[in-house]
């Protein structure tokens, strides 16, 4: 059991929250991700040169899209900012640049702008990776000449976290804090929890503020206690 000190009053424990990594070694793989994941690794052989990581808020979209983008080489944007800055988009897609573009769904398009930018991916052929919440058809693009660019897209989805990647996830965020918690606690927490990775991630730094304010290791009465003040229990 690791030992933590502090001179913090017990109800107001020390804030040591560990940064999310955002590596490919620190994608864990399960059978709600695995396409996605496969996906980022077979780059650059794939089947169009703009595919759609689409899939539930806190399934993990960003870790595999910052994955991508890192071995891409590729410029991040906002899709709601892209037409700000689209004439310099525009020229760095015709010279063969990359693009991830992220959260783009109904309402947030601007469709005269996106059309223009995949013409330019696919004139410049290079590759472009949107993440959004729910496929292309759902998108509600009423502007013909991109509706008919988007179905040539290829989309891979993620589904929502199971057990097993819930359960791994929360292992591997202990581990990057130096410690080891029994599986059956581990057990009692995916089984309550929300189904998200975010939730994931606010849990375990719970938890491990619980246990610091009691001066305590981690057991199923500080795991109780963390669902309970978030709201999963």
């Amino acid at each position: 059991m690791r030992k933590k000190t502090s001179t913090i009053s017990p109800q107001l424990p020390l804030d040591l929250s560990v940064p999310v990594a955002h590596l490919r070694e620190d994608l864990i793989e399960s059978k709600a991700n695995e396409m996605a994941i496969s996906m980022i690794d077979s780059w650059p052989d794939w089947p169009a040169r703009v595919s759609v990581l689409a899939g539930p808020v806190g399934a993990g979209k960003t870790h595999i899209a910052n994955v991508w983008a890192d071995k891409a080489k590729a410029v991040s944007c906002a899709c709601v900012d892209l037409a700000k800055n689209l004439d310099d988009y525009v020229k760095y897609a015709a010279d063969k640049g990359n693009f991830l573009i992220e959260d783009a769904g109904s309402g947030v398009i601007d469709e005269t702008a996106m059309f223009h930018f995949l013409n330019a991916i696919k004139q410049g052929e290079g590759y472009c990776l949107i993440t959004s919440r729910s496929w292309p058809i759902e998108w509600n693009v009423t502007l013909p000449d991109l509706a008919s660019r988007l179905k040539a897209v290829q989309v891979f989805e993620l589904s929502e976290p199971d057990d097993e990647l819930l359960r791994h996830v929360m292992v591997k965020l202990f581990a990057d804090r130096q410690l080891t918690v029994d599986e059956k606690i581990i057990d009692y927490c995916v089984l309550r929890m929300e189904r998200s990775l975010e939730s994931a991630g606010r849990l375990v730094d719970a938890i491990d503020s619980e246990a610091m304010s009691r001066k305590s290791g981690i057991s199923r009465s500080t795991a109780a206690q963390a669902l309970e003040r978030l709201g999963m229990n």
